[in-house]
Order: structure tokens, then sequence, then C-alpha cells
């Protein structure tokens, strides 16, 4: 062979290399453009709506957030949202219609305790990872038969033991109980026995409501002819402002206690003047504008307070579990991995099980033995001053 031809072969080779090494180096890996298709199952009307169009706003936000905020590389999150109008049984549909589209990642679900019980079954056997807004323990326990239902919001032991905790220190001895008969109510009676037992706290009487009730009055009475020292409300936001008024009316003079799925709006509207001086358990990021953003997490959660506020004239105190159940899947998503365009439902489950961070509700932990994440931690206490929730002290 000329030494021509060899250098001209060899050339040849070289270039051959070098386009092959500046395609390696440049092409990359194929990037991941397809959207995190995340479905949500709200109660945006009947009687739960309240709170269903509060968590409906928080998503939207949070999504608007994460998706102009780079933090997905070149992902999107798209929002499906049905309403099951405060109806298990039309909740249980939309799981189904949810877990058949093959392009969603995961579920979150709102407020309703019975949708959420209800729908373990089908999210089990679909293996779709499903996070719950609503507070009953029956939703994510026992953990071995709910491998892909998680729960964000505040658990009945928390909220009992830090509301008798706080009945101990103003020397609270006799109350009476007014809680929603569904499954988180009749949860916290037996957790509210069990610690006013041990803080030697006499329950004097216990009175039920229906979640649908709008009027409250005949049992705020019989309650109050027992002349409790304190009123403990163990119901959603609407009854526990009913509440408030009925207990003005019929003339109660003792304290108000207001258990975590209480929270509602922070400004108290109509309720203003019954609630006056009432003590609420629940996170801090309904107040954080009372509080000093000490930390990068207490910073984040006054952004979203401020946010939040401005976008829609008010804050909802249950925004932030909304909030964070999409954080929580965004980023389970981008840790499964998985093949390209393809969605791992079981990678996303196997991520969310061992989830930790400092979320815009408080510290949130999962752990392979705990599918209900906030930590007991993320509980204070606020109290009602001029028409709004305040932090205590």
């Amino acid at each position: 062979m000329s030494p021509i031809r060899s250098a001209t072969i060899a050339a040849l080779a070289s270039a051959v290399v070098a386009t092959t090494l500046t395609g390696c180096q440049f092409g990359g890996a194929e990037r991941d453009t397809s959207p995190i298709v995340i479905a949500a199952d709200l109660e945006l009307s009947g009687a739960a709506a309240p709170v269903g169009r509060a968590y409906q706003r928080a998503l939207e936000l949070k999504r608007d957030q994460l998706n102009s905020s780079g933090a997905l590389n070149d992902r999107k999150i798209e929002l499906k949202v049905k309403d099951n109008r405060s109806d298990a049984a039309e909740s249980l549909r939309n799981i189904a219609d949810f877990s058949s589209d093959s392009r969603v990642s995961a579920i979150i679900m709102g407020g309703c305790n019975e949708c959420a019980v209800g729908a373990v079954g089908v999210i089990n056997e679909k293996r779709i990872p499903t996070i719950a807004l609503a507070a009953s323990g029956a939703i994510a326990s026992p953990v071995a038969q709910r491998r892909y239902v998680f729960k964000l919001g505040p658990n009945a032991a928390d909220s009992a033991a830090a509301l008798t905790s706080e009945l101990r220190r103003k020397n609270i001895r006799k109350v009476g109980l007014l809680y929603s008969d569904d499954d988180y109510g009749r949860e916290g009676v037996v957790a509210l026995r069990r610690e006013l037992t041990k803080a030697n706290i006499k329950a004097a009487g216990e009175e039920s409501v229906k979640t649908t009730d709008t009027e409250v009055g005949q049992q705020v009475g019989k309650l109050n002819r027992l002349k409790p020292d304190a009123l403990i409300v163990w119901t959603p936001p609407e009854q526990a402002a009913l509440t408030a008024t009925s207990a003005q009316q019929v003339g109660f003079r003792g304290a108000l206690f207001f258990d975590a799925a209480a929270a509602g709006d922070l400004f108290l509207g109509a309720a203003a003047r019954a609630t006056e001086r009432a003590t609420l358990i629940f996170t801090q990021t309904m107040v954080i504008d009372d509080v000093i953003a000490t930390t990068p997490a207490k910073a984040a959660r006054r952004q979203w307070f401020q946010d939040y506020t401005a976008r829609f004239g008010g804050y909802n105190g249950s925004s932030s579990f909304a909030a964070d159940a999409i954080q929580l899947i965004a980023d389970a998503e981008q840790r499964a991995g998985g093949p390209i365009g393809q969605v791992d439902r079981d990678g996303i489950r196997d991520v969310l099980e061992t989830s930790q961070m400092d979320g815009l509700s408080g510290p949130i932990r999962m752990t392979p033995d705990n599918h209900s994440g906030l930590m007991p931690q993320a509980l204070t206490t606020l109290v009602a001053r001029n028409g709004r929730w305040r932090l205590a002290g």
C-alpha cells in the first residue's frame, strides 16, 4: 500500500472516530420531555365543596410554579381534575377512570374520608400511587393492605395529644365534645378519650353531627346544659363555624377548642365574633406571616402564603397539603426513572414510601411502616383574634 493511500485511510478513520465522539459528547442522552400527568379527585360541589375548591386552587398554583421554575428540566405537570360531588360512589368511578389512563402517574384525592377509604381496594388492585388529603387514619393504615395509598394532613392521635396539652395548660377540667359522625370524627373520639383520661380531664358529654348537617344548635344546647369549661369541636370547617355561632346563641361561657379538621379560611368572616379567642390546633403555615423566616423551609412557607393570597385574595389552611402532594409526586416521578415517555407507577410508589421533605405544611416523612407523612411537630396552637387566626402566645 502506498504511503499516500495509507495516510488517507488513517485520516478517514480518525475523522469517523472524531465524528462519533462528537456525537456522543454533544448529543448526550435523550431527554424526557413527556408531561407528568397528575389526576385529582376533588369535592368541587356538594357538602365539602369549599375545601375541595381550595385544594383545586392550590394544585393549580403549585403546578404553575413548578412548570415555570425549570425544576422539572424539560418536563411539565399536567393536571386532570374531576369533581366527585362529595359522593363516595362518584369518587370511585373517577379513580377507576384515572387508573385506566396509562399516562396518569398518580392520583391526589381531596378531603372526603369515605371517598378515600372506599377507594383503597381499587387503588391497590390498579397499583396506582395515590395521596389522600383527607384525615382518617384508615386511609393509610394498615400499610400492608394499603401499599399504594398515602396520606397527608393531621393525624387524629397527634391532634388529640396537642389539644389535650393545651387544655391542661389552661387548667380546664371538664369538657364537652361535638364531633362529625364519620371515620375521622369517630377516630378522634377514641383518641381524645385516651388523652383526656391520661390528663385527668372529665368528658362531660359527647354529641355527633352528620357531615352534611347545616344545623347543630340542638347538640350544642345539650352540651351547654352540662356546663363544661370548654367545648371541643371535631368537625369540618363549616360546622365548626356553625358550632361557634350556636354556642354564642345558647349563652355558652366556656372556651372553644377546634381540632385541625376544622381549619379553613384564614379570615373568619361571619363567624368572627363567635370564634373570638377560640383555639385551633393546626400547622404553622396558616399564620406564617406571624413567623420570622429563620430557615429556608419557613421562607418557602411564607412565599407560598404570599403567592396564594396574592392570587386568590385570601388564604385557606388546607392548601399547603395539596401543594405538598404535587411536590411529592413530581419528585418521585423524577427519581423513579424508568423508560422515557413511560409511567413507572411501581417506581413512583417505591420512592413515595421513603420520601422526606420539609414541606409547606411542615416536616413530612413517609416510611414502609407509615404512609401518613405529616409529623406531629408540624402542629402548633393558633388563636382567633380580630377576625383571623394568629399564632398563640
